[in-house]
């Protein structure tokens, strides 16, 4: 969008002191053409962009300039801030003083006047919050941590990883990094994460992080048929992957993990069907008799 690539070059300019039209260009992948109208509108904003030619020509905004907060409506402040407190409070505060400055802008924040539009939710369980904060140090500082991992089969594993980001997706926090026990980019549900340890061994962080190996990103090719009482639920949990067919649900979706695809297809109970693979139907089937078998062999307890 033409807005967005406005506001990218206004940031661009903002934190360099010159920037050449190539470089703009090939940054929002545009003619400089292009960029030289988008210069131009942005000085017709009330953004002055002065204009070098030469060698090291290029465009800078003009001295004694800076960004005030005339440019942002009271509702954009309140999206920002809202964002950050209560990215705060899984950071254990670590955000605090950026949150005030931003608070700051527009005192009402700060006294709450302000009722947000837009209603966030990125908390996390106080185990999670012991171990997101900490991380995040690790992260800034470029500290090597260890920990216990279990994964979803629940098998444990000891990790020593150089944390790159922590992510939050899908109302879950994650860590990315490289493992070094696997030897490959990793990411690591926090949830699953225990007795961690910062290190005071430091990395460089890596460029390019690669990936973990071809055969397991390919992940498993599956084909759910949905009753339409599931259809609610099936529409949120497989966006964009299903086929409404009149008298059912067709959903063509890929698992990384056969546990976490059992899972999913069980919480749906006899609403759902495996059309394929075969092999997890069987694993399917199997899973199902081992529960039945819990409850059938158990002895019936006296009755008193």
């Amino acid at each position: 969008m033409k807005l967005d690539r406005l506001l990218g070059i206004t940031m661009a300019l903002m934190t360099k002191k010159r920037v050449t039209a190539a470089e703009l260009a090939t940054r929002f992948e545009v003619s400089i053409r292009t960029i030289y109208r988008d210069v131009e509108l942005i000085n017709q904003a009330g953004i002055p962009v002065a204009s070098f030619t030469g060698a090291d020509g290029g465009f800078e905004l003009m001295d004694g300039f800076f960004l005030t907060k005339q440019f942002f409506s009271i509702d954009d402040f309140s999206v920002i801030y809202h964002v950050l407190m209560n990215m705060d409070g899984a950071l254990g505060g670590q955000l605090t003083t950026l949150t005030n400055k931003v608070g700051s802008l527009h005192p009402a924040l700060l006294k709450g006047g302000i009722n947000p539009k837009i209603l966030f939710d990125l908390s996390c369980a106080e185990r999670e919050k012991a171990v997101i904060s900490p991380l995040f140090q690790a992260v800034h500082q470029t500290r090597v941590v260890e920990f216990s991992y279990t994964n979803g089969s629940g098998e444990v594993s000891e990790r020593q990883v150089e944390p790159s980001q922590l992510c939050w997706a899908y109302g879950v926090w994650y860590l990315e990094g490289y493992c070094l026990l696997r030897r490959s980019k990793r990411t690591f549900r926090i949830s699953r994460i225990s007795q961690l340890q910062v290190s005071e061994q430091t990395f460089q962080p890596r460029k390019e992080l690669p990936n973990s190996s071809p055969t397991a990103n390919q992940g498993m090719k599956v084909h759910l048929r949905f009753d339409l009482h599931a259809q609610p639920r099936a529409l949120e949990q497989f966006q964009d992957e299903y086929i409404h067919q009149g008298t059912h649900i067709d959903v063509h979706t890929v698992f990384y993990s056969k546990e976490y695809a059992l899972s999913i297809i069980l919480s749906f109970g006899s609403k759902v069907e495996i059309i394929s693979p075969d092999s997890l139907r069987q694993d399917l089937i199997k899973l199902t008799d081992e529960i039945r078998g819990i409850y059938c062999n158990r002895p019936k307890e006296d009755e008193t």
